[in-house]
């Protein structure tokens, strides 16, 4: 019995060893094709991008807390919305608190046809209190060409509110910009860049030479000819194929699924204000030696009162000076790391020396002008 279940215990710690290995084996796999990135999302098209859409507009149905009387520009705005629907009035009489004036801004994606919806975003120009519960009235959104693309107008959601009063007031998130979902449509569409079209550039978000080389042997093995060729490093000339002839979408939509592992520079991000660090995978060190301490010099200052016993008829009342000094520095080790130790390396052997973010700035600082770090020093 006991050698039964000797055996079907040994059995058990095989299966396991066994599911580890097979787990670990996915895992690398796993890892290694998590490096692979499709084309779409590490370059674009030229010519095929969004366009940034603007226009001036009036927020109405405020409940007192629009643009004031010596904001002006919302008056203005009224008079002249009310004569070109033929009621004429002069500055002089108009007196509205349930007005203001905001810029309207939109993002025109690429292909959008006619009668397509936008989100917009609306922002007070004056010095409106909050533009909850408004409703902006139609805004013609014009591009950089002066070109009117889309026409907003809707409720103004802004997901806050303001109120107050002489003695106290409440307020949420932020009054005085907030969004018009689907506000917007689209009335002139931009011009087809793909249509009629051989030869096609693709640009690369990060522009590297790998990078570059790496699409092109991607394209070119998928495609089965020279389809591909680089111009530099920041993009990659795409011509047609014949099999491809009037069908441009079925080529760009075949392109952009194709991964390749893109190769970026060896950087290190450091931000001192949040003590943030970001390093990549390729950053590498030289042979240095590290070490991290601090001392910590604390003074305190408690005077002594000396005064004489109660109903005494002789003595006076004395302050005696004390200062309590304490020096504490604290105990590091010297550490060494070899060349070409990558990155998490580095990162155990500072733990090592239980540096804070903080304290690994100034380390990895200190090593970059010591010659030491292979890498580029980004402080932001």
């Amino acid at each position: 019995m006991a050698i039964g279940s000797l055996h079907a215990a040994e059995k058990g710690n095989h299966m396991k060893t066994l599911n580890t290995i097979v787990l670990c084996t996915l895992l690398l796999c796993l890892s290694s094709a998590a490096h692979a990135i499709r084309i779409k999302d590490i370059a674009s098209l030229e010519g095929v991008r969004d366009n940034q859409l603007v226009g001036y507009g009036l927020v109405v149905g405020l409940n007192g807390s629009g643009d004031s009387d010596q904001a002006k520009i919302q008056i203005q705005s009224v008079v002249n919305l009310l004569e070109r629907m033929g009621i004429t009035t002069s500055v002089n009489d108009v007196k509205v608190k349930n007005v203001a004036a905001v810029m309207v801004t939109a993002t025109l994606p690429p292909f959008s046809k006619q009668g397509n919806r936008l989100d917009v975003l609306v922002s007070s120009m004056g010095d409106a209190k909050s533009i909850a519960g408004g409703t902006l009235i139609m805004t013609p959104l014009k591009g950089a060409d002066n070109q009117v693309y889309a026409v907003a107008q809707g409720s103004v959601l802004t997901n806050s509110f303001a109120f107050g009063g002489q003695g106290a007031s409440a307020q949420k998130n932020h009054p005085t910009a907030g969004r018009v979902p689907n506000g917007a449509l689209v009335e002139r569409e931009l011009p087809n860049t793909l249509a009629g079209k051989s030869v096609l550039h693709l640009n690369l978000e990060t522009a590297d030479f790998t990078t570059a080389s790496r699409i092109v042997a991607a394209v070119n093995e998928k495609f089965k000819a020279d389809v591909a060729t680089s111009r530099d490093s920041g993009s990659v000339t795409l011509t047609i194929p014949e099999a491809y002839a009037n069908r441009t979408v079925e080529f760009v939509a075949a392109l952009e699924t194709l991964e390749v592992k893109p190769d970026v520079q060896a950087k290190v991000v450091l931000n001192e204000r949040t003590g943030t660090i970001v390093m990549g995978e390729s950053v590498r060190i030289s042979t240095v030696a590290v070490t991290h301490g601090s001392l910590s010099l604390v003074i305190k200052e408690t005077p002594k009162v000396s005064q004489p016993a109660p109903f005494s008829k002789t003595g006076e009342t004395k302050v005696v000076p004390r200062t309590d000094l304490k020096v504490e520095e604290e105990n590091r080790r010297l550490m060494v790391m070899p060349e070409g130790a990558s990155i998490g390396d580095v990162v155990r052997a500072l733990n090592l020396l239980g540096v804070t973010p903080r304290d690994l700035i100034s380390i990895l600082q200190a090593v970059k002008a010591a010659g030491a770090l292979q890498a580029e020093l980004s402080i932001i």
